[in-house]
């Protein structure tokens, strides 16, 4: 992967921002600008961490490197925060009792749907591996939820204060351009080649059924350990699919 991918990916987003700072009731410039920058710092903690951080000694394959590095960028910036704002991130044990059986229940009918879309499009066949299996069950969405349904939403909502409420949960502009990020980085690519490979149905799929739900689970349970645990459930439906 190419070190501009990172720029595309936040340059992709500029017209939701841009549409966001028009149209949003308050807007905080300041925090527009903590977003690109933390966005850009979490991508290239992953990349360069993978490029040169080796765990070859300890066995380990994949980017576990990256991951790591990208945890600890995270919970520096969280443990850097008072406990209000370490809450408004996601960052505590406490529920939305009102609205977390809403949120399980919308992710388990997208999982479901997942499941059974995969099931007829996924190749089969593979073969187990321990490695695999544990970085799925726990990596991944580990870092993920906290960086984007986590600080990157938490600081977006305070570039764009949400004026949108569902049952009493707040959801504006922040939802949707972190809904859609979490696509992007997932089916836009420039390789070192210089080769600009975009993956339109990941991208749609993606944002419409992962991410969105992923992205509803968080915001109506109040905190990442479910949103963490549902993304490790899909990584882990993925990985089992493709062994059958």
């Amino acid at each position: 992967m190419s070190l501009l991918t990172p720029l595309i990916w936040l340059a992709i987003s500029i017209p939701l921002l841009i549409i966001a700072y028009f149209t949003s009731k308050e807007t905080n410039f300041k925090y527009i600008l903590l977003f690109g920058a933390y966005f850009l710092v979490d991508c290239y903690a992953r990349i360069l961490g993978y490029e040169y951080i080796k765990l070859d000694f300890m066995g380990l394959k994949g980017n576990w490197s990256g991951n790591y590095l990208s945890f600890i960028i995270a919970l520096i910036f969280i443990l850097y925060h008072k406990k209000e704002i370490r809450e408004a991130m996601g960052f505590t044990t406490k529920f939305t009792k009102k609205t977390v059986v809403i949120g399980v229940l919308f992710f388990l009918v997208f999982l479901v749907f997942d499941f059974i879309f995969k099931m007829n499009i996924y190749p089969k066949g593979g073969q187990f591996d321990l490695q695999s299996f544990l970085f799925q069950a726990t990596t991944p969405g580990l870092t993920e939820e906290i960086v984007f349904r986590g600080i990157l939403l938490w600081i977006l909502s305070k570039a764009f204060v949400p004026k949108k409420k569902i049952k009493g949960v707040a959801f504006g502009w922040g939802f949707i351009i972190v809904t859609f990020l979490f696509a992007m980085i997932h089916g836009v690519i420039l390789t070192k080649n210089m080769n600009f490979m975009v993956d339109y149905v990941t991208i749609i799929y993606l944002t419409l059924v992962t991410s969105l739900s992923l992205g509803v689970l968080r915001k109506f349970s109040g905190n990442l350990i479910l949103p963490t645990l549902a993304h490790n459930v899909v990584n882990l439906m993925n990985f089992f699919i493709r062994l059958l």
